[in-house]
């Protein structure tokens, strides 16, 4: 068994699908296959806004309706599926959802998530019905029957032991060479539909690997693999074959989107390779995430940078030699559910800095000089100075702590180049080197540091 999932620019046309279904028809002579689809680009924002403006009453909405089903119309005519009714019937009952919304001008989390449930049920439906079109025969599986949740509207918990049992009967139940089933959606116990949340859809697809005791998982996007660097700002980078599962998971973190890591964590965990592949070059090899890749040349793998980061520094003499300051600053973090993305501390500990995203600082100063009032009211605290505008930029590697000169060049780099380290930090898992800098020396410093190393 193999796991193809397609992302939303996959399917986004009905040239886009036609050349998904020839992967889908190459995969099927090679194994057992089950496809998970996205919605189309772009849909699941535009049923968010729709959603949005039912609840304000804002007759806009059916506007946005019309052109969604449009959109929806036109690829399959253009694939030349004829009256398509399961397609009709699911437009039907999203309007009538939305209509429901705009007359009680209620929007709950529980009534979004099924407004956004359509977009891949549509997607799937269509290509479904094109690959028997094509006189493939396929068994369409509505996700929602399988993966089974708790009741966390808008990013559900998912219960294993229930979805594996109920995966595993409806595989023997429908026989078949090939499954088509959504992404991103689920349902709890009372057969009420829920979402995965971000990345919803690559998660789905790792769970039906597991559960499937897949061979591969094979990511379809418009990427041909991962790479050392982005290729928009540093034009000499190239593809990565190889990489290990903790390399990629680092670089993910920090910025190359290519795999959301909490979605493949299943995978990761049953050491079923991962492979990246570009549904518009699927001749290229693409990229193979796996336990241990084959070793190479250099054991540095890429470069990945991220953006709209803020500083958060907390000084004081106050700090020193006693216990717990940190776990109440990451607690007054935690308690407004705001993730620490770098953390950096003086030996002295007289001072701590930690970097958030930028769009949480209001937040995050107000929680951390409210649990500091007093150590501020006595001076033995500084309030917490936050500052913005800053990226970081982070190189990924097998072992970093046992290459001599790593560090060294990499800030020969950027000094080479008088751009300024605003802070620094290197993993425990000794698999990447982070650095801080201006948001305007991004790409002077991707660039600088991608041509010391690859």
């Amino acid at each position: 068994m193999q796991i193809l999932k397609f992302g939303g620019s996959s399917v986004a046309s009905a040239t886009n699908i036609e050349q998904a279904c020839t992967i889908i028809k190459n995969a099927i002579k090679v194994d057992k296959t089950i496809v998970v689809a996205s919605a189309i680009g772009g849909c699941t924002n535009q049923l968010i806004e729709i959603g949005n403006l039912s609840a304000n009453r804002n007759k806009g909405y059916v506007d946005l309706l019309d052109q969604l089903i449009s959109r929806h119309e036109e690829v399959v005519a253009l694939l030349g599926l004829s009256e398509l009714n399961p397609l009709q019937t699911l437009m039907q009952e999203l309007s009538e959802v939305c209509q429901g919304v705009f007359l009680l001008q209620e929007l709950s989390l529980r009534t979004l998530d099924l407004i956004m449930s359509y977009g891949e049920l549509l997607s799937t439906t269509i290509l479904s019905h094109y690959l028997l079109h094509l006189g493939v025969p396929n068994v369409w599986i509505d996700s929602r029957q399988v993966v089974r949740t708790d009741h966390q509207y808008g990013n559900a918990i998912v219960d294993l032991e229930v979805t594996n049992r109920q995966i595993a009967k409806k595989l023997i139940d429908s026989p078949s060479r090939l499954y088509i089933i959504p992404g991103f959606i689920a349902s709890n116990d009372l057969g009420i539909t829920t979402t995965l949340g971000r990345g919803g859809s690559d998660y789905t697809a790792s769970l039906l690997a597991v559960c499937a005791k897949a061979r591969v998982l094979e990511i379809w996007s418009d990427v041909s693999g991962m790479m050392t660097a982005d290729p928009r700002v540093v034009p000499q980078a190239r593809p990565i074959p190889h990489i290990s599962y903790k390399e990629a998971l680092e670089l993910s973190h920090f910025g190359a989107r290519v795999v959301y890591p909490p979605t493949i964590q299943p995978v990761v965990s049953h050491n079923i390779p991962i492979k990246i592949k570009n549904t518009f070059a699927p001749n290229d090899p693409g990229t193979l995430i796996e336990r241990n890749p084959p070793e190479s040349n250099s054991k540095l793998r890429g470069l990945s940078s991220s953006g709209h980061i803020a500083l958060l520094s907390m000084e004081g003499s106050g700090m020193v030699g006693i216990p717990g300051y940190s776990a109440r600053l990451f607690g007054a973090l935690a308690s407004e559910k705001i993730n620490i993305i770098l953390i950096t501390q003086a030996s002295s500990v007289h001072t701590m800095c930690v970097a958030i995203d930028e769009e949480s600082t209001a937040r995050a100063k107000k929680a951390i000089d409210d649990t500091f009032a007093y150590e501020i009211s006595l001076q033995k605290v500084e309030p917490l100075r936050v500052e913005t505008g800053f990226s970081i930029i982070s190189l990924v590697g097998d072992d970093l702590q046992q290459q001599s000169g790593t560090g060294g060049r990499m800030f020969e780099a950027l000094g080479r180049r008088g751009i300024n380290i605003r802070a620094i930090a290197q993993g425990s898992s000794e698999k990447n080197i982070s650095t801080v800098v201006n948001t305007t020396d991004e790409g002077d410093a991707l660039r600088a540091i991608h041509e010391a190393f690859f």
